[in-house]
């Protein structure tokens, strides 16, 4: 729904009593527009966080929220997320609560003679260990995350993963039959002109990289020329690509599906032309894709 469309669609039930009530009741007053208005913000932010992003793996028109997490890491990214922003709406509040009493109580005309106390033992305590014990909470979940992001549970297949300018470059090396046969393949952005009904501008590709879900999988990510970074949000997978050096993530992927990327290191003129699409398979399917990518070598 665009800006345009806000203030003039009643799709929602509390929109349309809203409606009603100008429509059945006298002339509208200012009370009934704020009413209305905020009616209307309301229905129009709780759709936006609570359905438009609940179940998409692509980026979204006027999405604010995450992309539905298809591993475990991003389900931990999201929940780390959330928990900070727990503690960041309590200190807000808190926050904003102490100015508006501050500017209140103390005003020239409820408080002429100003107060001459400049320090205050216990109430510096309190506000020095308190911002420490929120950190010291928020670090627990905050590391047990980071540590996990690192780990490489004994994987079950490998994707090598090489960036260049501007495409990307996969290579499945665990069912080479010969020192060349590896299933090496290219993938290039489709252009705008060539997309087919349904897919994505600036996201599909001509090649998609295919995984299995319920596995455990390493990603050894590199580079051929700049700086690159291979970032799937549905993952929870950014891991930066540079020559000379490799880089390792892994990824377990919890359902099936199709997750879009795209390079996330600006690496030239065509930086924002170098998408990413990871398709996850059932284990059955996933092994007949490799059979009949082996059969093309």
């Amino acid at each position: 729904m665009g800006p345009s469309m806000f203030f003039f669609s009643s799709s929602s039930g509390v929109e349309q009593m809203a409606v009603n009530h100008w429509v059945v009741g006298s002339t509208p007053t200012w009370g009934d527009f704020k009413k209305v208005f905020f009616m209307k913000l309301f229905s129009f932010f709780f759709n936006e966080f609570c359905f438009s992003a609940t179940q998409c793996d692509a980026p979204q028109p006027w999405q604010f929220g995450f992309q539905n997490p298809a591993s475990p890491i991003a389900q931990g990214i999201q929940d780390l997320h959330n928990d900070i922003c727990f503690f960041m709406i309590v200190v807000c509040v808190f926050v904003v609560w102490m100015l508006l009493r501050t500017l209140y109580h103390f005003h020239w005309s409820k408080n002429p003679i100003p107060s001459k106390i400049i320090h205050g033992t216990f109430l510096e305590i309190v506000w020095t260990v308190t911002p420490s014990l929120i950190l010291m909470v928020i670090a627990i979940p905050s590391f047990a995350l980071l540590y996990s992001m690192d780990e490489i549970v004994d994987p079950s297949c490998t994707l090598k993963v090489i960036g260049h300018q501007w495409y990307w470059t996969y290579e499945y090396s665990d069912y080479s039959v010969s020192e060349d046969g590896s299933i090496v393949f290219d993938s290039y952005m489709i252009a705008e002109d060539d997309l087919e009904y349904g897919q994505l501008r600036l996201l599909e590709v001509d090649n998609r990289v295919v995984l299995p879900i319920q596995t455990h999988i390493r990603i050894i990510i590199t580079a051929a020329d700049v700086l690159h970074s291979w970032a799937v949000p549905a993952l929870g997978v950014k891991c930066d690509a540079v020559p000379g050096r490799l880089n390792q993530t892994s990824v377990f992927l919890k359902r099936e599906g199709v997750f879009y990327g795209q390079c996330s290191e600006i690496c030239g003129a065509n930086h924002g032309f170098m998408p990413i699409v990871v398709e996850g398979v059932l284990l059955d399917d996933y092994l007949n894709w490799i059979s009949n990518k082996l059969e093309e070598i």
